[in-house]
Formats: C-alpha cells, structure tokens, sequence
C-alpha cells in the first residue's frame, strides 16, 4: 500500500516511516515548510527547522524511500498563527498544536496524498486508530499515556481518520528511540520540542503585540466585587488560572478568574473560585457517537496534562456541547480543547466558550 508519511525530522515520524516501510509500503515522505527558511526578524525554535528538514530527508535516504518538501507557510499563516493571535487578543486561550495537526497537517496532507495515489496519512503522534463493529473510525489513547496525543487530535473527521495511521501509537517512547537505534536512524536520541515552535522564547505577549498592536489596549485589573486593584497593559498578557505576572500586590495569592476583552478588564480572585462544575464549548466533533441529546457520562479533560474529570454530556443547538462534571475542576479556560472520553476512546470534543 502507498502511504504518505508526514516527516517531522523529529525521531517519532522518522520511526513511523521506518515501521511503515518495513513492512513492505510502498512510503513517501512529505516535510512541510511552515515559514520562510532564509532568516529575517522572525526567530523559530526547535520545531520545524531547516535543520529538521535535512534530518527527515536523511532518514528517508537510509531507507530508502522518496521525500520531499511542501510548502505549507500561507496555511500555517492562516490556520494557526492567526488563530493564536486572534484567540489571545479577544481574551481567549489558544491551542495552535490542535489546530496545526488536525486544521492542517491531516486535512492539507490528505489532498497531497490524493495527489500521489496515495491510500492513507501516517503521522509520529501517539495516538491509535480502530474501527468499530458498528463501522464508526475510533480514536484512542496511545499505549504511552505520559506521551498520548489524542487530545490534539479530537478535531479529526471519519473521512480523515479512515486514512490515518499512527505506527508508534502502540509504543511508549522508550520503545520508539529503540526502534530507532536498531534501524540505524541518526535521530534516535533527538530530543523532543518542547515550546510553540512560532514562539520559541514563550514570550507570547510580545508576540501578539507585533503581530496586533490594538491588543495592547490598557485595561482594570479588578476583584471579584469589581474593585479596581491595579492596571494592565492588554488582555493578551492574561489567562484563566494565572498567578505570576499579574503586577499586583495582595495579602494573599490572587489568579485570573475572568478575562473581558470589550471592556478590557481582568477580573482576579482566590483559588478556591477558579472551580467551576460547568462549561459549554462549540464546534464540537462527535467521534465514537452521534450528538446525545441526552446526558452521557465520560471523563473531560480540558488541558493536555489534566486529570479528566467526570461528569455529563450533551449536546447542544448549533454544533454545541454542555459539559456538567461531579466536582468543580480549577481553570476552565475558554480557547482550549475539552475532550470527552470513555476510557481510552474519544467520544468528542470542542472549544471551550
């Protein structure tokens, strides 16, 4: 079988081709150049780098398979830097990593896939692939629950994941960087990216200001009774949850409780109102099920490294969800991912309102 395989340069894609190829596909690799690689005043961390591009191109001429690169700079542009700015700017928390593998790595490399008569899309990310007794497509978890990505890919239609494979999603990584040592593979000791690739110095405030001035709007920083505590230099310098950098002074710890882009206002207040038992999020996608009218009991998870909390779900008019848990949950974010899961399948998700 032909199977495009997205080459990060990273050891995970690299030992997804390898599997693949091993097994006797006929593999091809496809890198994709995310931002103009002749330098400029933009800098870029270790994600997506001219470096990462001559490693996948490496690893497919060890093995022996074409690679090429595409050129994917104007949908990144559109579909996750200027999402993450306009999220940050209206008050919101963004997740561009689940908008650049779903919105844009499946969907983009699909096309280019058909494009090559190619059969399916693999990727290095730990998650699996099943399919139902019913004929549904299942995601699930990875068998390394430390490295499971399901949560970034929650967004993924039937169409797309009948063509996805994940071939290290049944591997812990330890696993992985084996694989890649026994097939000979320069980037078995690689180490992992850590931070936003666009934002390498995680000083997105700084970031969003360039890229939208007006974000910078001066605002009140105010307490839960609406007393003005202090000033802020724009609602992109805030999240729900947040402690540090607040730039006020209190008897006691104070977190973001609310972000009001109109009115430029950050409300603060103490921990214990950061709990919050219900949340509605929107564009969902119904995975293993179609929309429940009635309440359906999962396990939410509303951050990548959050326990899930359990509770009810239904869906709502309008691609729409309301999420009821049995214990308040801290931070409740709106711009990020809620997750619905029973076990280790993905019921859904959407975008916290």
């Amino acid at each position: 079988m032909r199977i495009v395989v997205a080459m990060s340069g990273g050891v995970d894609s690299s030992v997804a081709a390898a599997l693949l190829a091993e097994q006797g596909h006929d593999v091809i690799g496809l890198s994709m150049q995310l931002y103009d690689q002749r330098g400029g005043e933009q800098s870029w961390g270790t994600c997506c780098t001219l470096d990462d591009l001559h490693d996948a191109r490496r690893v497919a001429s060890v093995l022996g398979f074409p690679h090429y690169i595409v050129n994917f700079e104007r949908q990144f542009q559109e579909t996750v830097i200027s999402n993450f700015v306009r999220e940050y700017a209206s008050g919101r928390t963004p997740l561009p990593c689940a908008h650049c593998n779903s919105d844009l790595k499946f969907s983009t490399l699909l096309d280019r896939a058909r494009g090559l008569g190619a059969e399916q899309v693999a990727t290095g990310h730990y998650a699996r692939v099943a399919h139902a007794p019913d004929g549904r497509w299942l995601l699930k978890r990875s068998a390394d629950r430390d490295k499971d990505q399901s949560y970034f890919l929650f967004s993924l239609t039937q169409d797309q994941l009948a063509r996805a494979v994940f071939p290290v999603g049944h591997l812990v990584k330890s696993q992985v960087r084996d694989q890649a040592r026994r097939l000979g593979l320069t980037v078995a000791d690689k180490p992992d990216s850590q931070e936003i690739c666009f934002v390498p110095d995680g000083d997105y405030a700084s970031f969003v200001a360039r890229k939208e001035p007006a974000a910078a709007r001066a605002g009140a920083i105010v307490d839960e009774d609406g007393r003005q505590l202090g000033t802020h230099g724009g609602v992109h310098r805030f999240t729900v949850g947040q402690r540090k950098g607040l730039g006020i002074s209190a008897p006691s710890p104070l977190y973001v409780l609310k972000i009001d882009a109109d009115a430029a206002m950050v409300t603060v207040g103490r921990r214990e109102a950061l709990g919050q038992t219900r949340l509605t999020a929107s564009q969902v996608n119904w995975v293993a099920i179609d929309a429940p009218g009635s309440a359906v009991r999962v396990a939410a998870q509303i951050r990548h490294r959050h326990t899930p909390g359990i509770g009810s779900v239904r869906a709502l008019p309008d691609g729409r969800a309301e999420m009821i848990f049995d214990e308040p949950q801290a931070a409740i974010t709106p711009g990020q991912a809620v997750v619905f899961y029973d076990g280790d399948v993905v019921i859904g998700g959407g975008w916290i309102d």
